[in-house]
């Protein structure tokens, strides 16, 4: 069959979708000789910074662009959620996302999609044309679907994901080319993939951008010892991207987007540790080291990244705070959180906001109470170590940002400027010429 036929028998326009994720769009402006492509690509379409959600985490992130929606409908506030009635917790995958996604759409209007590599998309989806889970899947074999691609990806050796373990070393060589490898890895099956030309909508993530920049980018902000090295990876993604592109067909749009941005790290803020100390978080005798330690005197504890949660009677099984108190309680814990400086006596907190304030759903009954967004260098985490550091300095030199991610689009014309996340599922629907009820989504076309 030919082009033309094929052509014919399509059922609208189509889209390619490849996820950078964590890039800052600043990153990319900074430095046009390294991102080529993406530049070439910015200058002939639209492009700009789009916000990323709150929190920005990329297991909340990638559930709200795949649905366009926030949290409060997903259901998912980050890489590990606490059961109601329970301290116990568990780390959400594909079946914890509430809401439709996009290949969901995609697959429902009689189209083809082909999925490769989103984080929280475990276990496969078996009614999608192909599927492959990213980030927590526990291995290629049991990430994929069907069973021609699985073993097509076993036969390449493919990588779901980098080890992170290597970039705990003061040596980053073997964690880069470690690196490298996976991002070669994640192209071959994409452009094996997008080859194919049987799709309507292709949805591709590299996530290895995102590891790269949690170890590696204090060295390019401060031209370290791996300045060049950080950019040398960053012109391989480019380069990859570029040949993508190349041998996409004229009846596809191809996006480019990140799920939050990228800043240097000063110092992590392990936010139960400073609970404890301030006399609102006791552990139980019998430790865990997790959030069933929590004791029945405690007044609030936090989970990553920046979510807190007062412990409400009747809410957690250990409840000390009275509904009546709540709110006196939560603003109590915000003006302190406000309040929090830095070993050098910078703010470390930018703002805190309510839940009812940045969350809307039927799933907003597990939202944290309170979630605090730092000031840039200040990465907040939880840890449930007793007599451990507040502020401390680990590994990574990178953290993520609410501001600053990347949203290229070739073609000209978008209204990228002041967007965020949720705009991206119904663009690419419009893009498509799928039909959709405007309410589904929390953002709108951006064409």
């Amino acid at each position: 069959m030919g082009l033309f036929d094929r052509l014919n028998k399509r059922k609208g326009p189509r889209v390619a979708f490849i996820g950078i994720d964590g890039v800052p769009y600043s990153l990319i402006t900074e430095n046009p000789d390294t991102f080529k492509n993406i530049t070439e690509m910015s200058k002939n379409g639209s492009s700009g910074e789009i916000n990323s959600i709150v929190p920005p985490e990329s297991s909340a992130c990638w559930p709200s662009i795949t649905t366009g929606k926030n949290p409060g409908s997903t259901g998912v506030y980050g890489f590990q959620e606490r059961k109601m009635g329970s301290y116990e917790t568990y780390i959400p995958m594909g079946n914890d996302v509430k809401g439709k996604r996009l290949w969901e759409w995609v697959t429902e209007s009689g189209r083809n999609a082909t999925v490769v590599n989103v984080p929280v998309t475990y276990p496969p989806m078996k009614e999608i044309q192909r599927m492959v889970s990213g980030f927590l899947s526990t291995s290629v074999e049991d990430a994929a679907s069907p069973q021609e691609l699985r073993e097509y990806l076993i036969s390449t050796e493919y990588r779901i994901d980098v080890d992170s373990k290597l970039g705990h070393y003061d040596d980053k060589s073997a964690f880069l080319e470690d690196a490298k490898a996976t991002l070669k890895k994640r192209f071959e099956a994409f452009e094996y993939l997008i080859k194919k030309n049987d799709w309507d909508l292709f949805f591709g993530v590299f996530m290895t951008t995102d590891r790269v920049n949690h170890f590696l980018y204090s060295d390019y902000q401060q031209k370290g010892a791996y300045f060049e090295e950080f950019l040398e990876f960053y012109e391989i993604l480019d380069e990859y991207i570029g040949c993508l592109k190349e041998i996409l067909p004229e009846d596809v749009t191809m996006i480019i987007a990140s799920d939050h941005g990228f800043t240097e790290l000063k110092y992590e803020f392990h936010a139960n540790e400073w609970l404890r100390e301030i006399g609102w978080l006791e552990y139980k005798k019998d430790r865990k080291n997790s959030l069933e330690d929590v004791g029945a005197k405690s007044k609030a504890y936090s989970l990553i990244p920046g979510r807190f949660y007062i412990n409400l009677e009747g809410r957690e099984p250990d409840g000390k705070i009275k509904h009546g108190e709540y709110v006196q309680v939560r603003e109590e814990l915000k003006e302190m959180l406000l309040r929090i400086e830095s070993p050098e006596g910078e703010r470390v907190m930018k703002n805190v906001e309510i839940k009812e304030d940045i969350f809307q759903g039927d799933q907003i009954q597990i939202a944290p109470d309170l979630v605090a967004l730092p000031n840039d260098g200040y990465d907040l985490k939880a840890g449930f170590n007793e007599n451990g550091k507040v502020f401390s300095k680990g590994p990574r030199t990178g953290m993520h940002t609410f501001e600053n991610a990347s949203l290229v689009i070739d073609r000209p014309g978008a209204d990228i400027e002041g967007s965020n996340l949720y705009s991206i599922a119904p663009t690419i629907l419009n893009l498509m010429e799928i039909e959709y009820d405007a309410n589904a989504f929390d953002g709108e076309s951006l064409i």
